[in-house]
């Protein structure tokens, strides 16, 4: 019995030795070829913008090619249901954003379940949205873009970089909480709906602050206020939103994304290089110049922020009545 017993421990810990020593092999083997990081958005936008500057420092730091891929369309799910059907292997790999759980509320019929089916690896930035007006529109204020819209229901349209993203929902959100009419025109990104915004093919949008701060300081956009609970660094004399509008609050962040099975000591990896990237100054300020943060934490910290995200988006989609365009 004391034979029998001694082998099986024998066994468990050769088991055990055996698992460590293969993981150690993945995560010192890895990477061995160069990855590809997808992005549901075109290029020009945040999203594009922080998976870039991600890529450029896992590239210096792991001594592979880190390159992004722009597959939009379909409010980023292209991109994601590519990564999901890709192999678990580490070498593709997703810029999520607040988009995907807000897909995952809407009358999509997906092929995939976000949830289920992306592992979560690390965070990249976070940023606020900013309301922004074309300058040919007479409002200077958040109350006076909402008198303004009364005044002219249906007249005073409100663009979104895609049905079901952050700045569609965020939209939503403020139309439901002022009670106003502006008629929802979607993009296909962040870029063509400001492209749009500048020549006055529309008159309002909620966007990314790191897209459109640059046309903002330009003097080629309005900024009226920021989404988050708190003033921008960046933009210190723009007011938040919920200045006006009580507890209004929305923010974009964006992570790191692999699919499903994706060996742990990757995740590993990935989420020990990404954090020490996002720890250093120069990326830092670089992040800041574009009026976001950088986002730490581990794999487990942004599985519980898909969960929470699809919560709350779940909420504003439902009572807003939002269906797919």
């Amino acid at each position: 019995m004391r034979l029998a017993r001694r082998q099986l421990l024998q066994f468990v810990a050769g088991a055990a030795a055996s698992l460590t020593a293969s993981r150690k092999a993945v995560a010192q083997s890895y990477p061995s070829r160069p990855v590809r990081i997808l992005v549901g958005f075109p290029a020009g936008g945040t999203t594009d913008i922080a998976a870039r500057l991600v890529a450029h420092a896992l590239s210096e730091r792991l001594g592979q090619q880190f390159v992004v891929e722009n597959r939009p369309g379909a409010s980023t799910n292209i991109a994601t249901e590519a990564v999901v059907r890709s192999a678990p292997d580490g070498y593709t790999l997703l810029a999520a954003s607040t988009s995907n759980t807000v897909n995952a509320s809407l009358d999509l019929k997906l092929n995939f379940n976000f949830i289920r089916d992306i592992t979560m690896i690390a965070g990249l930035v976070r940023s606020p949205l900013v309301l922004e007006v074309h300058p040919s529109v007479p409002a200077h204020t958040v109350p006076e873009l909402i008198a303004y819209a009364k005044a002219n229901p249906g007249m005073v349209n409100m663009a979104s970089f895609g049905t079901g993203t952050s700045s569609h929902v965020a939209a939503e959100l403020f139309k439901m909480m002022s009670g106003v009419n502006m008629p929802h025109v979607p993009y296909r990104g962040s870029a063509p709906m400001v492209t749009d915004l500048i020549a006055g093919q529309v008159q309002s949008a909620f966007d990314n602050l790191p897209a459109s701060i640059e046309q903002i300081r330009a003097g080629k956009l309005r900024a009226l206020a920021v989404s988050t609970a708190t003033r921008q660094e960046s933009l210190p004399n723009i007011p938040t939103v919920s200045e006006f509008l009580p507890s209004f609050e929305a923010s974009a962040w964006i992570a790191l994304g692999a699919p499903k099975n994706i060996p742990a000591a990757i995740v590993e990896t990935l989420n020990r290089e990404i954090n020490a990237a996002l720890a250093d100054p120069k990326l830092q300020a670089r992040v800041a110049e574009l009026g976001a943060t950088v986002l730490k934490g581990s794999p487990a910290d942004f599985s519980k922020l898909i969960v929470d995200e699809t919560e709350k988006w779940s909420k504003v989609i439902k009572f807003a009545g939002i269906k797919v365009e």
